[in-house]
């Protein structure tokens, strides 16, 4: 009998893979890849709710972690590893953790998935009841990883869980299941495929809209962005350039003056203020920068 997982299923239009030219390999990838966002779409309501639960913990002081085996762990310590460069926020704001530790990040550890033991400990060890878990697994049934929201539900931290398979023992342990069912891959059982581009389209959209709900954006503007290389300088300069209409030579003396931070900068030109005043500003409204933006207007007008 085959497997009911969809996940493990094999694809029927893909049954002679291994004589396919590379053409029609790469065509049949991209054909399949295009379901993926559609399975996403279908599940949109659910990633709402985990994303309120994040931002209403974030809020009060907690946290978010990710935990995961194999290339699903892998994903999850990707997102969380972006969100300082990208939003400027604290490195433990966002974690990912993975079966096996951070040797398993470069390394196949597989049979680390199996133990539901190390997956509680690890939490237990970590968290606290103020944070989010969200677990990920494609087939809904890695034992590390239900072992761990388990130990999560018991502290009575948030729980969430992401799989690729309908009613998995991942979306039963979990408070607020995310099932998006991606079928079978065109290499059968490889959930690197479509289930972990779902996984990254899910990350990318808790994170990303915790962290403009959390202020760190401006329109659509990465005005938290922490530059620290020339690229991301540049672009920092840009950033205050697009915002405040001036020319890149007094953007630049802004960002210097505030010492690099382009929030700073930018309320420095806006209403002609001192960097103390902006970072002022800025603590009152909690890091919220269009609060700081509504702070500054109200003292100045």
């Amino acid at each position: 009998m085959g497997s009911k997982r969809t996940t493990e299923q094999g694809l029927e239009q893909s049954k002679e893979l291994d004589t396919y030219e590379v053409n029609a390999i790469i065509k049949l990838m991209n054909q399949e890849d295009k379901t993926v966002a559609y399975s996403v779409e279908k599940v949109l309501p659910d990633i709402e709710m985990v994303i309120y639960k994040v931002i209403d913990k974030m809020r009060s002081g907690g946290r978010l972690y990710y935990i995961g085996a194999g290339s699903s762990g892998r994903m999850g310590i990707l997102d969380a590893s972006e969100c300082p460069p990208t939003f400027g926020v604290d490195a433990n704001l966002v974690t990912g953790i993975i079966a096996g530790g951070d040797w398993a990040i470069r390394r196949a550890i597989e049979d680390a998935e199996d133990n539901k033991v190390a997956g509680k400990e690890d939490i237990l060890q970590t968290i606290t009841n103020k944070d989010v878990l969200i677990g990920i697994t494609a087939s809904g049934i890695t034992p590390y990883v239900i072992g761990a929201i388990e130990a999560a539900n018991e502290i009575g931290a948030v729980t969430a869980g992401i799989s690729c398979n309908h009613h998995t023992p991942l979306s039963k342990a979990a408070q607020y299941p995310v099932e998006v069912q991606t079928g079978p891959e065109i290499l059968t059982g490889s959930t690197r495929l479509k289930a972990g581009t779902a996984q990254k389209f899910v990350l990318n959209m808790i994170t990303t809209t915790t962290m403009i709900k959390l202020g760190k954006v401006y329109g659509n503007q990465m005005v938290n962005m922490q530059a620290t290389n020339e690229k991301l300088r540049i672009r920092a300069s840009e950033i205050v350039q697009n915002i405040t209409k001036v020319n890149e030579d007094k953007a630049e003396k802004a960002l210097n003056e505030a010492k690099g931070d382009t929030q700073i900068a930018i309320l420095m030109i806006m209403y002609e203020i001192s960097s103390a005043e902006a970072s002022a500003a800025l603590n009152s409204a909690n890091g919220h920068f269009r609060q700081a933006v509504d702070i500054v207007a109200k003292n100045k007008y």
